[in-house]
């Protein structure tokens, strides 16, 4: 069994900015030009490995890349350089209802959602009552999904993520939304799996969060790693660096 849950190894990935973009055949022709557009380098070489059995953080102000960081741990977007290995099963809740059909009821969105992370209708049965009742919106769990909360949402898709039981779970801002209890109950689950031995890797702003929970933080700016190591006085040198309301 190795000691690293994900290695990521010079990972680049870009999107296309377009400043004049032709949107028809038509257009082309007229304007006798290709549309006009740049590069923008979301991450830019970022190399770094997560321990296993570790809470690993990902910090930075809006627009460092975390969370396109977090989506290409998830497969949702491919590097355009580099690469991305995972030693163990992986489940990701990335967004507020992520996976959920915005017509279906909360029960059939539990089925929905456990699907696509790999889990078997048996194993949704089995993990069905666990799910709603740390989800908290069982009074509302045979209404469309489309008629709960923001809060309701994340609940759910939390508490589906959590209980495919995977290696290594990658959470985005889950803890922004919910009450003082479901919060609890989020930091219960994951001293739980640190105690079985998984890898979570969470982004957050509240740096208490990140350094009450994280082992180890790695500190993204501008697409870049600055700098990577114990969560402590990593948090400490990003701190020290951001402006009142820069991380908001």
């Amino acid at each position: 069994m190795t000691d690293i849950a994900v290695k990521v190894d010079h990972v680049s990935k870009s999107f296309r900015m377009y400043h004049e973009r032709n949107q028809t055949l038509k257009a082309t022709i007229m304007r006798g030009r290709r549309s006009v557009h740049e590069d923008f380098w979301a991450l830019d070489d970022v190399s770094f490995d997560v321990p296993a059995g570790s809470t690993f953080g990902l910090i930075g102000s809006n627009g460092s890349g975390k969370s396109t960081l977090l989506k290409c741990l998830a497969n949702i977007y491919q590097p355009n350089k580099g690469s991305i290995s995972h030693f163990g099963s992986m489940a990701a809740m990335l967004e507020v209802g992520s996976g959920f059909h915005s017509e279906l009821s909360g029960r059939d969105n539990i089925y929905l959602n456990g699907s696509i992370l790999g889990m078997s209708k048996k194993e949704v049965d089995r993990k069905y009552d666990e799910i709603v009742d740390f989800s908290g919106v069982e009074a509302f769990i045979d209404q469309p999904v489309k008629n709960y909360s923001s809060g309701m949402y994340v609940r759910l898709g939390f508490a589906v993520a959590i209980n495919v039981d995977p290696d290594i779970l990658v959470v985005d801002e889950v803890l922004a939304v919910g009450d003082a209890d479901f919060q609890a109950k989020c930091m219960q689950k994951f001293a739980d799996f640190k105690e079985a031995g998984k890898t979570v890797i969470l982004v957050t702003h509240d740096m208490t969060t990140v350094e009450r929970m994280c082992d180890n933080v790695a500190w993204l700016s501008h697409g870049k790693l600055l700098e990577v190591g114990p969560a402590e006085p990593t948090i400490k040198a990003y701190l020290d660096t951001v402006t009142p309301g820069a991380t908001e």
